[in-house]
């Protein structure tokens, strides 16, 4: 079992949760091998245990030859791991970061290594930049990098590509891929996108802490998401929102430089762009968070320079980091959702409880929104926004990091919300989910680069976005 990862009734529990409950996998080595499962299902604990960063509480396991328990210091010189959330020091520059790594291991570092090269290229033009100041993307090519420093035999990625744009996400697909190849390195990905499992040679589902099923991606995987497009075109002429040369400056920097569009009522408006393109900047600005330097703007006939106190009344907005309190219950979270919005006492119970049911929360009322798996986290952060029945609601990413099932539950709600003539701008980096949209505006640079309904220029036989994504993204003035 030397070249293999070998797995023997692993179990894990957190009080009374089970977190993993006998878990049996056969991995080998030059493998690329994924694990899918729904939120909470145990993948994230699976790999932490495999990386020694956690015990198991009984069974057993066994690393090319080291035991998981009492080789764990010869198993981490062979292990590269990279953690869902940054594992970054923010404070030190992207040279800074690498250079701590490779002090780590007491080995120096050459940008030029066959092995580090593909992902270093994309980040020594910024070598002095702080990691605070990197985006999404560039932040996790920086947490692979430093997790390569030591040439692992074993790469461990609990989803790496969550909250990352299209581009960077295609970019550290493509090194995943030359990594297996050219150098036999063993990846295990977890990962609740289909594309990513898709790229394995095998994968495992697990559900509840158990390995239910493993075999090739397409086996193991659920059926492929929502059909349907859109709104079926039943739109009404009513323009929404409207927005005409909008700009806005810090100091000698345009992050958003004289956009002009409009969304109508009742539509589902995709707004998409790679990391650093301006959209949060352009968003901020439409829900009366950012002054504009220039331009113009109106949500449901209110001026963002004039009355932009307003405006907040009129929205609703989900942001892509869960921000809600962690020790009120789901209930309690809706109720003061309500009283920020001055809704009367009768009134908000009538509304939370229209809401819980509508969305499906009925039987999470009373849990702690912190103990919450994210895909329900996202549904009472979609509750919470609509409580108080807005004319637009601003979607930042709304399924980032949730699973395939969850995904289409979450877009079920947002079209029932859009047929009741709710507008929703979603801002995404899923390329799936840019075709279940009306229409489509892609910002380069903070410009618009493209806009309209774009779904007629993916090609026959792919199933995303993505194509006409990084035609237009990669296009410059």
């Amino acid at each position: 079992m030397n070249g293999s990862v070998s797995i023997r009734e692993l179990s894990k529990r957190f009080g009374k949760v089970t977190a993993l409950d006998g878990v049996c996998l056969d991995i080998a080595e030059g493998e690329k091998f994924g694990i899918y499962g729904a939120d909470g299902a145990g993948k994230t604990t699976l790999e932490r245990i495999l990386c020694t960063l956690m015990k198991p509480d009984s069974g057993s396991a066994n690393i090319f030859g080291f035991d998981l328990v009492k080789d764990k210091q010869e198993i981490r010189k062979i292990i590269g791991f990279v953690p869902s959330t940054f594992s970054l020091y923010m404070d030190l520059s992207i040279e800074e970061n690498i250079r701590f790594h490779t002090d780590l291991f007491g080995l120096p570092f050459d940008g030029n290594d066959p092995m580090i090269e593909p992902i270093y290229r994309y980040l020594a033009p910024f070598s002095d930049r702080l990691a605070r100041n990197l985006s999404g993307g560039m932040k996790q090519k920086l947490a692979l990098c430093c997790a390569l420093i030591n040439k692992p035999r074993l790469l461990m990625l609990d989803e790496p590509t969550t909250g990352i744009d299209a581009t960077s996400r295609k970019d550290m697909i493509d090194c995943l891929e030359l990594l297996n190849k050219q150098f036999g390195t063993t990846i295990i990905l977890s990962s609740p996108y289909r594309n990513e499992i898709m790229m394995c040679d095998r994968a495992a589902l697990i559900e509840d802490g158990r390995i239910v099923r493993v075999g090739k991606p397409s086996e193991i995987l659920p059926p492929e998401g929502i059909a349907a497009y859109g709104t079926d075109g039943q739109l009404k002429e009513e323009n929404i929102i409207e927005v005409d040369g909008l700009t806005k400056c810090f100091g000698k920097f345009t992050a958003v430089d004289h956009i002009s569009f409009h969304v109508r009522k009742g539509e589902i408006f995709g707004f998409l762009g790679a990391n650093g393109a301006g959209k949060t900047t352009a968003i901020r600005m439409l829900c009366g968070l950012s002054e504009p330097t220039s331009g113009t703007g109106r949500i449901a006939g209110i001026d963002l320079n004039k009355d932009y106190e307003k405006i907040k009344f009129h929205i609703g907005y989900v942001s892509q980091r869960d921000c809600l309190p962690t020790d009120l219950t789901v209930r309690e979270n809706l109720r003061l959702a309500a009283g920020i919005y001055g809704i009367g006492k009768k009134e908000a119970n009538r509304r939370i409880d229209l809401l819980l049911d509508k969305i499906g929360l009925a039987d999470y009322a009373d849990r702690l929104f912190g103990g919450l798996p994210l895909g329900w986290k996202r549904r009472v952060s979609f509750a919470a926004a609509m409580m108080h029945d807005p004319s637009v609601l601003f979607l930042d990413e709304p399924t980032s990091g949730v699973d395939v099932v969850a995904r289409e539950q979450i877009w079920d709600i947002i079209r029932a919300v859009a047929a009741r003539g709710t507008t929703i701008v979603v801002v995404t980096h899923n390329m799936e989910e840019v075709l279940w949209c009306d229409r489509q505006c892609i910002m380069v640079d903070g410009v618009i680069k493209a806009m309209g309904d774009l779904r007629s220029q993916v090609k026959a036989g792919d199933s995303d976005f993505y194509e006409v994504f990084k035609q237009v993204t990669q296009t410059r003035q």
